[in-house]
């Protein structure tokens, strides 16, 4: 199949958040807080979108396919994407750019430091993503970009200190992330013993 069609499928279908998201509205389906609903939408999407990013690596060696590289970009653009509009929703929907509250909220929880944290160490990913910045970086640009797996660990923490009570959600996602995890530290050590 064609590499730019298949790139248009994949841009057209991680879109799919912010339409289901239009289609709950327009059922006014948010539950009974719609700002909690529309954050954690959004927030859930950004760790889904982080985990197909860091399957990429593993997929290309699994199944010997080097295209899969190709995709990886956008994937990872699409988390900073869905995670800038959980945190907008946080500044804007939740505490209407009340800077001291926020300044507060992010000092007597550890569950938003955590996710603020994440989001400060996409940014540098986000703004680096681009041939031109990979080329000017180089290898720095490998090390910089593993900072990704440490946005995932921050993800989980973030979700679980949220949720407290019932955990088998982040759960799932704290087990498929180390698994995704050791994939990616087995082929590193491999590379390393090659060398």
């Amino acid at each position: 199949m064609n590499q730019s069609y298949v790139k248009r499928l994949i841009f057209i279908a991680s879109l799919w958040p912010i339409l289901s998201l239009g289609i709950a509205i327009f059922q006014s389906n948010l539950g009974a807080n719609p700002v909690e609903f529309i954050e954690r939408h959004f927030g859930k999407w950004a760790l889904i979108f982080l985990c197909l990013t860091l399957s990429i690596t593993p997929l290309r060696r699994i199944t010997n396919i080097s295209e899969w590289i190709l995709y990886r970009r956008m994937l990872g653009l699409f988390v900073f994407f869905y995670a800038s509009i959980h945190l907008l929703c946080y500044i804007g929907l939740d505490y209407q750019f009340a800077w001291v509250d926020i300044k507060n909220d992010i000092i007597k929880h550890r569950y938003v430091l955590v996710g603020f944290l994440a989001w400060l160490l996409l940014l540098p990913l986000a703004i680096t993503s681009s041939d031109k910045m990979m080329r000017r970086l180089k290898v720095n640009w490998k090390r910089l970009h593993r900072l990704s797996y440490v946005i995932a660990i921050l993800g989980v923490l973030h979700f679980i200190w949220l949720v407290k009570k019932d955990l088998t959600e982040p759960l799932i996602y704290a087990v498929i992330i180390s698994i995704l995890l050791i994939l990616r530290l087995n082929i590193f050590n491999r590379k390393k013993i090659n060398h």
